[in-house]
């Protein structure tokens, strides 16, 4: 019915077979006028109302001047449209011309078509002003229709030609001139349509952004990318280099998005949690009666509850504890709605792609039965070689778009989570910052969010995974029916067991990051707290405790690794059983079923295909599970409570700065308040001062006012703006000048009074940038004073209305101490009219505040003026009169306090340039490095600066630079990675590599000889035609496929538990190479290298060792081995296509090397530009109650988004390199597709059907295993650096030996004599002498004070004794021996130090004080009683085995001290050398240690350095260092007398020679 109407419409028949069966085919000319037009013009005119939409949103036309590139495609469209009227003319002119033949006019559609055209050419030209308004580069809707009318218009093309041929004139000379103008038109047109019309204001933006000045046919073939590619080619890239995001894949739009969504799902969530644990406290009276009254507190009881509940019922309920304890399942949600589009575009793609996976085997069917009949025309076998080649180039193209859909997804999900924890951490309250450590909060930030980065990547697979294998089964059972089930029965019983080999591996897995993290935890501790080690030559214990750790870690990785080959073997094993099974049952059910080539390797091909979604259905749900993990932890941190910001009130009408009424404050909700009924008013412009006992509350009372705390009744007022100096400081990795002026604008005049005042002058001076110079991380080099110094004066030049001091005086020396109290916060500083509350334990600072508030046990003892306190005889006045000592001096010396704060600190003097090491290097708890990096750099700066000025900024650049330094070393590529490859395979053994090598050879065989021998099966079909099947034969021919089979995968199981205990063998020894060298290196290497750098050797480089390379190199080997067995296939099948290897393997090669080098940096880039996320985010995390009281989160948030942003230009590049890359290949892959199957269509008069099967079938299966390739090959590239720059920490040079062959007698030093003769030293051989010439003689049991100002070499001194440095020149005697001929343990285990800074490591106390276990636990004790802390210790429920924190973080600064007196007290050597403690320590702590000293090591030869001259007036001399040398050396009283060096000190600090009488 159908097609006589459209023969009427067109004159002509519709369609005939006879076309088609000749050995040149054609189609009808109706089918041409009609069918091949209207596709084109159907998709147009579907399209076309999107474009047309601009005319009626925009009211303003774009005015800009057209641009060239518009108008020719206009002017292009207009001849079209007039082509169209000439047609239709043409027709007219036939039917109703003057000379028209009435008797035959033309068909309908020589009026339709025409009319079609002109009609369509019109709405193009209107598409393209709609284009223009919208302001569109270009369009896919356009380019497509411009692509499908030139192909439709090639059928036409071609017969009008043949035609024209055959007859040998040209018929309707009219048409056939305006059908081929019009054909090259659109073809124009088709090329017009795919350059990008760029507008020029737009010009700027794309030079920015290539991406968003890419037309269609760029973006789908990600051709944008090219010059960045071609670019890190030539040079390494940069993050200069890397392009602006898109607006849509910027942070600020991401997070902005996301959060819009967020809340309404969290506050309905937030509903459903408080119904629920309503419900559940009413559903359990006895619950009930526990948390009546206690509202959000509910959960807590339930928990405890809980733990009292009976064992039996203990799992259920540890489950239903998970859930109830937070709002839950509101972040899928979130992120559905926030990503929703980009979800349902890879959704279109992916199914694109799984269909048309589908078509490759059935027109590889059709492919084989065509070579078996001879008698088919060639061209349908051409037809088929180039479908194949379509199909496959469109399932690249789909695939790859869903591929970069998904991975910009992973990114965005990722960003999206970053963003909102940081914004969370700024606002969280003190309860959910408890619940998780900074490190913890860290980690939600990289691994949870990276963790659901993987998972969103492949979400997709939950569907499309079943999907495949459903179409895959239908398609089986098409070509073998139900013996399809035998192999499907095979699959299914793989998949428990993979299911099994995969929860038992994740056990290991996290079992292995258990030994992991503690591995890194101690070498983190050793690490920072190496000078300590060495101090006490205690490497040895710490290097066996990592050694263990490392040995369970590796019997774990052993486990894991068998577990894995295991899984591999099946996994190799799957598709041989599978089709073994299925061809097996398949002969054997009856003997009419033969297998022919068709039927085999369409059946191959179809299980190849289901072997992906099987493989990957299991580690997809492994992963979401693991994802559900952390899906927990985001939201318990997410919906965590805020910090309540009702706590501190701004009301105005207050009279006073500061009030608290009758408030009571806790640091968590439910906890006892810490501070109570605390009553305090404080006038505006009044300096109060805090005191109280340690522990007595003082800085709980800051971080209420600055509402921290939970309030559990009164109010707190304040009136103003806060600025805060924290009793740590904070300092963030910017320069000195960032840190002060932290986010206000820079007035140069206020800045500098703000130097002057803080005492940074001279330091400025002495900083190789000056103002400028860049602080490292937790301000690694300022010393302790510095860093309080630079916090103080962030706070005054802040300019806020009241300031919270918190003992920001302790960390400086005494006089600077006194210059800041003067200069800054006292009655005539800068701050003079501000309302200043200061904590403090300087007595000497009290009596010129205006009032004083005495704390005791939380509780407000005292308030009152200095001289009322005195008079009344409470707790303050006895608190002084334990120091009246201090106060008595207190009067003398008044007389030298208006001295020039220039002569302090640091004189600027070369020699003086270096702080001294021991004050300033450790006053700081989080201090993580030792100070000579500064001390180099000081000094070096000062000496540079007297050259030139171009170094002096080269080296001010150094401590940043640093980092990157390492890292560009590591860089170089070619011949270097044979050596490393080399160093790999050495560590691994070269018998195991080879036999590696081998297994994995042979099971290559093995696959083609399976292959092969199955194409001979198939031949079978042929020969015995028409005949019986005898049963021997298939016997044969079954078992043989199976031996083949099994051999594959066995010898894959070979090869890699081979590679598993090869690897684990390097593993081994390159850690402990490393490990060994790392704790023999000077301590100088620890001072000019960042620690997280030597970590990072320890953490990133080895994880890859272990994890990453093995798996790599096996990867590598399998998909050579592959890609070599298909070509040699292909080969062997049609040996013509051997031609055609030289210019795809050149393709390949140059793309390759393109890829690597680009990939490569980018990547270096990705992680050195992610580094500083997590640094920043650390960093604002332990800065937080600074930030909220600055009240400066938006500043912070907007830092935050920058820094992901630089991160994510780095990763948005890669993502589109791996397509970019991806892309290429695939179209390599696809080449080799088209020319096995054309080679075989070629030369099929030759060749059996069955070799074309298995050269096609292969040939398929190349694009991945190429692009498998690509990746594996540049991701051990990548990776085998890992193994470099271990090496590169193996070859550091080492200390003097530990132990050496002359021994130092058992007893010696039985004395305690020691002599210095003409010493000198410096801390590198670069440097300048640090010590000149020093020489004296200390005699035994001599108790020696050593004074000198910052930097004069005091610190020096005592590193020399334990030969931290050695000497440059002279030599030290200990008893007659030379110390330098002793091996370092011999010496520094006969030497006792007490470290200025106590440093502790995580582990028992015992093992604290004895690592070794060298003393019972009987003399443990006496050493705790003596040092004090016996009553503290055995009050502890665990005794002498309770846990110390990493760092000590659990004990106080005091008990922290004491332990390391207890460390000294069990040496007990005859010389003992006392770094005096100065901040650390509050006085009562001060004098127990002194006493202790005095009493139990009277014996000994004491050297006390010293900062508080009053704990050194009973020494029996006094060395004074200036600049490295002694200047006066005598007896206290003698010096004062003299009136010297010493006496100047003295003064300063309030002692005189009477004073020191009364002592």
């Amino acid at each position: 019915m159908c097609a006589a109407a459209l023969e009427e419409y067109c004159g002509s028949s519709f369609w005939n077979a006879s076309y088609l069966k000749r050995p040149d085919p054609d189609l009808p000319l109706c089918v041409e006028k009609t069918v091949l037009v209207w596709i084109p013009l159907c998709f147009l005119w579907l399209c076309a109302p999107w474009h047309l939409l601009a005319f009626c949103q925009s009211t303003e036309v774009n005015t800009q001047p057209l641009s060239k590139l518009y108008i020719c495609k206009q002017l292009v469209v207009s001849l079209l449209f007039l082509m169209a009227i000439a047609h239709l003319g043409v027709t007219l002119g036939e039917d109703f011309g003057p000379n028209s033949d009435q008797s035959s006019t033309n068909a309908g559609v020589y009026y339709a078509n025409p009319v079609l055209f002109a009609v369509t050419w019109i709405l193009v030209l209107l598409c393209h002003e709609g284009l223009r308004r919208e302001g569109a580069i270009d369009s896919a809707s356009l380019f497509l229709f411009w692509l499908l009318l030139v192909v439709c218009d090639i059928f036409p093309f071609q017969t009008l030609l043949r035609e024209a041929l055959r007859l040998g004139e040209v018929r309707d000379v009219p048409r056939f001139s305006l059908f081929y103008i019009s054909f090259g038109l659109e073809l124009i047109a088709l090329v017009l349509s795919t350059m990008a019309d760029i507008p020029p204001e737009a010009k700027d933006l794309i030079k920015k952004n290539p991406e968003a000045g890419a037309p269609f046919l760029s973006r789908i073939t990600f051709n944008w990318l090219n010059s960045m590619v071609l670019k890190g080619y030539k040079q390494p890239l940069v993050q200069e280099d890397m392009w602006d995001l898109n607006e849509s894949d910027s942070t600020a739009f991401i997070n902005e998005r996301f959060q819009h969504f967020m809340k309404p799902e969290l506050d309905a969530a937030r509903v459903r949690f408080q119904n629920k644990t309503r419900d559940s406290a009413q559903e359990d009276p006895q619950q009930n009666g526990l948390s009546s009254g206690l509202g959000k507190g509910v959960s807590q009881d339930v928990l405890m509850m809980e733990e009292r509940g009976k064992k039996e019922d203990e799992k259920k309920k540890k489950d239903n504890k998970e859930e109830e304890n937070y709002p839950s399942s509101w972040l899928i949600t979130t992120i559905y709605k926030t990503f929703k589009r980009i979800l349902i575009e890879s959704v279109c793609f992916k199914l694109l792609q799984d269909v048309l996976t589908f078509v490759s085997p059935q027109l590889l069917k059709l492919m084989i039965s065509f070579t078996q009949d001879k008698s088919r025309y060639a061209w349908e076998g051409y037809l088929y070689a180039v479908l194949l080649m379509v199909v496959a180039l469109l399932q690249s193209l789909a695939l790859l778009q869903y591929f970069q859909r998904c991975h910009v997804l992973g990114m965005k999900v990722r960003t999206a989570l970053m963003a909102a924890v940081y914004k969370k951490a700024l606002v969280v309250s003190n309860d959910t910052r408890k619940e998780s450590t900074v490190g913890e909060t860290v980690n939600l930030m990289s691994a949870d969010a990276q963790r659901f980065n993987d998972v969103t990547t492949s979400i997709h697979l939950l569907w499309s995974c079943p999907l495949q294998i459903i179409i895959s089964i239908v398609f089986l059972w098409l070509e073998l029916g139900p013996s399809v089930l035998a192999g499907l029965g095979v699959m299914v019983l793989i998949i428990p067991t993979n299911a099994l080999i995969a929860t038992k591996a994740r056990k290991l897995q996290i079992e292995n990051m258990k030994f992991k993290d503690k591995r890194m935890k101690i070498m983190n501790e050793i690490l920072n707290g190496i000078k300590i080690l060495k101090l006490y030559a205690w490497e040895p214990s710490f290097q066996k405790q990592v050694e263990d750790i490392r040995g369970e870690e590796l019997k774990v990785m052993k486990t894991f690794a068998y577990l894995h080959s295991f899984s591999l073997l099946i996994f190799r094993c799957s598709p041989a059983l599978v089709s073994l099974a299925t061809f097996a049952v398949f002969v054997s059910v009856s003997n009419d079923n033969v297998l022919t080539a068709e039927k085999a390797f369409t059946s191959i091909s179809l299980f190849n295909i289901l072997r992906s979604p099987l493989a990957m259905l299991p580690m997809l749900i492994a992963s979401i599970v693991q994802t559900a993990v952390s899906k927990k932890r985001l939201e318990k941190f997410l919906a965590g409570e805020d910090i309540d910001s009702d706590i501190v009130r701004q009301d105005p009408s207050f009279n006073t700065a500061v009030s608290v009424c009758d408030g009571s404050f806790a640091w968590e909700k439910d906890a006892k308040p810490l501070l109570k009924d605390v009553n305090l008013d404080i006038e505006p412009g009044r300096l109060v001062a805090v005191v109280g006992a340690v522990g007595s509350g003082k800085s709980s009372l800051m971080s209420a006012l600055l509402g921290e705390m939970h309030s559990t009744k009164g109010f707190i007022n304040i009136r103003g703006s806060l600025a805060f100096v924290p009793q740590q400081a904070w300092i963030q990795n910017a320069t000195l000048k960032d840190n002060i002026l932290f986010g206000s604008p820079h007035e140069e005049e206020n800045f500098k009074k703000v130097i002057q005042a803080c005492a940074l002058a001279p330091d400025l001076e002495l900083l190789p940038g000056g103002d400028v110079t860049e602080i490292g991380e937790k301000g690694i080099n300022l010393s302790g004073g510095q860093k309080q110094r630079v916090s103080l004066a962030r706070a005054v030049y802040s300019q806020a209305d009241i300031y919270l001091l918190d003992d920001p005086l302790s960390a400086v020396d005494s006089n600077v101490g006194k210059h800041l109290f003067e200069k800054v916060i006292g009655p005539n500083g800068i701050l003079k009219n501000k309302t200043r509350i200061l904590v403090t334990h300087g007595i000497s600072f009290l009596p010129y505040v205006d009032e004083i508030v005495v704390l005791e046990n939380g509780v407000i003892s005292e308030v009152g003026s200095y001289e009322n306190l005195r008079a009344s005889g409470g707790a303050f006045s006895k608190f002084l009169d334990t120091y009246a000592k201090e106060q008595s001096n207190q009067g003398n010396s008044e007389t030298g306090e208006g001295q020039d704060a220039e002569d302090f600190e640091l004189i600027p003097d070369e020699d003086d340039a270096q702080p001294d090491g021991a004050l300033e290097d450790t006053v700081s708890l989080t201090l993580k490095r030792e100070n000579s990096i500064r001390r180099s750099q000081r000094h070096g700066s000062v000496r540079l600066r007297r050259n030139t000025s171009i170094k002096k900024s080269e080296n001010a650049d150094e401590p940043q630079k640093g980092q990157k330094l390492i890292e560009k070393e590591t860089m170089e590529t070619g011949q270097v990675k044979l050596a490393v490859f080399l160093q790999y395979l050495r560590a691994m053994g070269w018998g195991y590599s080879a036999m590696v090598f081998l297994s994995y050879f042979t099971q290559n065989v093995a696959w083609i000889g399976q292959n092969l021998w199955l194409s001979d099966w198939t031949s079978d079909s042929v020969e015995y035609y028409n005949m019986t099947y005898p049963s021997w034969k298939r016997d044969t021919r079954v078992g043989v496929f199976g031996v083949l089979g099994v051999a594959q995968g066995l010898f894959v199981f070979l090869g890699t538990l081979l590679l598993a205990n090869a690897s684990i063998n390097a593993s081994r020894i390159l850690h402990s190479r490393l490990l060994n060298n790392i704790l023999r290196v000077p301590m100088v290497f620890f001072d000019t290298t960042p620690i997280g750098r030597v970590i990072n050797r320890f953490a990133k480089d080895i994880f890859t060792i272990d994890e990453a390379i093995p798996t790599n190199l096996r990867a590598c080997l399998l998909c050579l081995l592959g890609v070599l067995g298909t070509i040699f296939v292909i080969c062997l099948a049609t040996p013509f296509f051997a031609i055609v290897i030289i210019p795809l393997a050149l393709i390949y090669f140059f793309v390759q090397r393109f890829y690597i080098a680009t990939s490569r940096q980018l990547r270096r880039l990705d992680s050195v530009s992610r580094s500083p996320i997590y640094s920043h985010f650390g960093e604002t995390v332990s800065g937080l109650s600074v930030i909220r009281a600055y009240k400066h989160q938006d500043r912070f948030l907007k830092h935050n988004e920058v820094t992901i942003d630089e991160n994510l230009k780095s990763i948005y590049l890669r993502i589109v390199s791996d397509r970019w890359l991806a892309m290429r290949l695939e179209f390599v892959g696809n080449l080799v597709v088209f020319f096995a199957a054309l080679f075989a269509v070629i030369s099929r008069d030759s060749i059996d059907s069955n070799v074309v099967g298995l050269s096609v079938s292969y040939a398929l299966n190349v694009t991945q295993t190429l692009n498998w390739l690509v990746r594996m090959t540049s991701e051990l590239e990548t990776n085998i650096v890992a193994v470099e720059r271990v090496n590169e920490y193996t070859q550091l040079k080492n200390e003097a030996d530990w132990v050496t062959d002359t021994r130092p007698p058992q007893m010696w030093p039985e004395a305690g004599r020691v002599q210095f003769e003409n010493f000198k030293v410096r801390y590198r051989p670069e440097l300048d002498l640090v010590l000149h010439g020093i020489t004296c003689d200390i005699d035994s049991t001599e108790k020696i004070g050593i004074v000198g100002r910052t930097g004069a070499g005091k610190s020096s001194l005592t590193n020399c004794l334990f030969r931290i440095i050695e000497a440059a020149e002279g030599r030290i005697l200990i008893d007659d021996v030379d110390i330098s001929t002793t091996g370092l343990h011999d010496l520094r285990n006969r030497l006792t130090i007490i470290p200025q800074d106590p440093v502790l490591f995580s582990g028992s106390l015992r093992m604290n004080l004895d690592p070794f276990d060298k003393f019972s636990d009987e003399e443990i004790w006496r050493v705790l009683e003596l040092s004090h802390l016996k009553s503290y210790v055995s009050g502890l429920q665990e005794g002498l085995q309770h846990k110390v924190a990493e760092g000590g973080e659990n004990l106080s600064v005091g008990q922290r001290q004491l332990l390391c007196l207890a460390r000294a007290l069990l040496r007990k050597s005859r010389i003992l050398i006392l770094d005096e403690a100065t901040a650390a320590v509050d006085l009562e702590t001060d004098n127990l240690i002194q006493n202790t000293i005095r009493k139990e090591f009277s014996d000994c030869t004491v050297l006390t350095i010293a900062h508080r001259l009053h704990s050194i007036m009973d020494s029996s001399r006094v060395m004074v260092l200036d600049a490295g040398k002694i200047v006066e050396f005598d007896s206290p009283s003698n010096l004062l007398e003299k009136e010297g060096h010493f006496y100047a000190m003295a003064k300063d600090a309030g002692i005189t020679l009477e004073s020191n009488t009364h002592l």
